[in-house]
C-alpha cells in the first residue's frame, strides 16, 4: 500500500488529477485510489483493449489478465493492444508488453488459462474489482457467483456487431448480480459471439471504453453505497448512434446467489466441487446429429469430389453458410450453390423451392454440403436426408476453414 506519488506519476497523471468535481478527496488521495488498486480482466480480446489501454495509461497499480488464447490475423481489426508481429503471442502476454510500453509502472500478472471452476476463486480473489470481457454465458455466471461469494464488485460487458452493453454488479455487496438479472440463460441458439456473427471494432471498442470509465468510478469511490443504482447501459453504433440507460431493479431475494431470502444458495464448495455446472446450465447446440458413415474429411472431398480443383459430375454441391460470408469466399465453382441452413430449413419438405435453389437435384443425388467450421453443415445434411430423404449426402468435417487450412491455403479466410 503506497501512501505517496513520484514527481513522475504526478507528470503522468497530472492531467485527470486536475480535473474538478469528481469527488471530495483531495488529487493525490484519488490517485493514489487507483494506485494501489488491483483489477483482473477475463479476456483480453476486443473490450479488453480499450479497457487495459485507459486504465493502464490511468495508473491502475495492479492488472491482472485471463486469457489462453494467442493472436491470430482477424483478431486485429478491433483488439487493438496487440499486432502483427505479436501474431501466435499468448494474448494475456501481448497485453503485458503493450502495458508495459505504456506505463511502467503497473504491475502485470497473466493467467494463460481459462477461467473455470476450478481456478476462479484461487485468481479472482487475488484482486478487488473483475471486469467480464467475454461473449459467452458461461463466463458471465461463473464470474458473477465467484464475484458474489468473495464480496468483490464486477463490472461485466458484451458486444457484437454493431451493439453492445455494460453493467455493474455485486457492488459493494448490496448491488444485484448477473443471476437477478437473468435467472436462466438464453437458449442456446440464440447466443452470438464476434467470430460467428461478427463485430464493427470501433462499436465494440467503444463499449471497452465505457467499461473502463466505470471501472474508475468504482475505483475511485465515485459511486457509493448511497448514489449507486443498479442500471444497464445499450449501445447501438450504426445508422443513428445510440446509448440508452435503463434502471434496473435491486437484488432478488429469492436469487439463488446473492438473494437474502433463497434456499440452498450457491457457495464456494459447491462451485469447486463442480456442483454447480455451468456447461449443463448454459446448455449448447446439438451438432452430433450425424454417424461416422456420414460425414467426410476435407482430404477425401479433395481427393473423391473436387480433383484437380474440378467438381465431381454426378454431385451436387451445397454449402449453407449466411450469404454473406459465402460472398467474401468460397470455392468460385458455378457447381456450388448457397443456401444458408435458416432458409434451408424454412423450405419444410418443398421440393419445389428446394429445386428451385438447386435444379439439378434428385432423391437419389450425391450432395456434399459445407459450412464455415463444419457444425451447421451436420445440421443441413440431417434435413436433406430426413427432410428430403436424400440418402447419400455427406458432411465435409471441419467445413470451408478446415479445408483452407488443410488443403488450400490461398482461398481468403475470414
Amino acid at each position: 500500500m503506497s501512501d505517496s506519488l513520484t514527481n513522475e506519476e504526478v507528470s503522468r497523471y497530472g492531467r485527470q488529477m486536475i480535473v474538478q468535481g469528481l469527488s471530495t478527496n483531495n488529487p493525490i488521495d484519488q490517485q493514489l485510489l487507483l494506485k494501489n488498486s488491483k483489477i483482473v480482466l477475463i479476456g483480453a480480446g476486443g473490450l479488453s483493449s480499450p479497457c487495459l489501454a485507459y486504465l493502464a495509461g490511468a495508473g491502475v497499480g495492479t492488472i491482472g489478465i485471463i486469457d489462453d488464447d494467442v493472436v491470430e490475423n482477424s483478431n486485429l481489426h478491433r483488439q487493438i493492444i496487440h499486432s502483427t508481429s505479436k501474431r501466435g503471442m499468448l494474448k494475456c502476454e501481448s497485453a503485458k508488453k503493450f502495458i508495459n510500453d505504456l506505463n511502467p509502472n503497473v504491475i502485470v500478472k497473466t493467467f494463460p488459462v481459462r477461467l473455470n471452476n476450478e481456478n476462479a476463486f484461487d485468481i479472482l480473489d487475488q484482486f478487488d474489482v473483475i471486469l467480464d470481457c467475454t461473449d459467452t454465458p458461461i463466463t458471465r455466471y461463473l464470474s458473477s457467483d465467484v464475484a458474489v461469494v468473495l464480496g468483490k464488485t464486477l463490472i461485466s460487458a458484451s458486444g457484437v456487431n454493431t451493439e453492445g452493453q455494460l453493467t455493474v454488479l455485486n457492488f459493494e455487496n448490496v448491488g444485484p448480480c448477473y443471476r437477478c438479472f437473468h435467472p436462466k440463460p438464453p437458449p442456446p441458439h440464440a447466443v452470438s459471439s464476434c467470430s460467428a456473427n461478427g463485430v464493427i471494432g470501433a462499436c465494440i471498442g467503444l463499449v471497452g471504453v465505457m467499461q473502463a470509465v466505470e471501472t474508475l468510478k468504482v475505483l475511485q469511490k465515485i459511486y457509493t453505497k448511497e448514489n449507486f443504482e443498479p442500471f444497464m447501459l445499450q449501445y447501438n453504433g450504426f445508422m443513428d448512434q445510440s446509448l440508452r440507460r435503463f434502471k434496473m431493479r435491486g437484488r432478488r431475494e429469492d436469487c439463488i446467489s446473492c438473494g437474502s431470502k433463497a434456499e440452498n444458495k450457491i457457495t464456494r464448495e459447491m462451485i469447486e466441487n463442480s456442483e454447480i455446472n455451468y456447461f449443463e446450465f448454459c446448455g449448447s447446440r446439438d451438432y452430433n446429429v450425424l454417424a461416422d458413415d456420414e460425414r467426410i474429411t476435407v482430404q477425401e472431398f479433395e481427393d473423391k469430389y473436387w480433383k484437380d480443383k474440378k467438381p465431381k459430375e454426378d454431385t451436387v454441391y451445397l454449402d449453407v453458410r449466411p450469404a454473406h460470408h459465402y460472398s467474401i469466399s468460397n470455392f468460385n465453382n458455378e457447381k456450388f450453390h448457397n443456401i444458408p441452413l435458416a432458409e434451408l430449413k424454412s423450405f419444410k419438405n418443398d421440393w419445389t423451392k428446394l429445386k428451385s435453389k438447386m435444379p439439378e437435384l434428385e432423391p437419389t443425388s450425391e450432395v456434399v454440403v459445407f459450412c464455415r467450421h463444419g457444425n451447421e453443415s451436420r445440421l443441413a445434411t440431417r434435413v436433406l436426408k430426413d427432410d428430403f430423404g436424400i440418402k447419400n449426402t455427406k458432411d465435409v468435417i471441419g467445413g470451408f476453414f478446415k479445408y483452407i487450412d488443410d488443403v488450400d491455403p490461398s482461398l481468403p479466410k475470414y
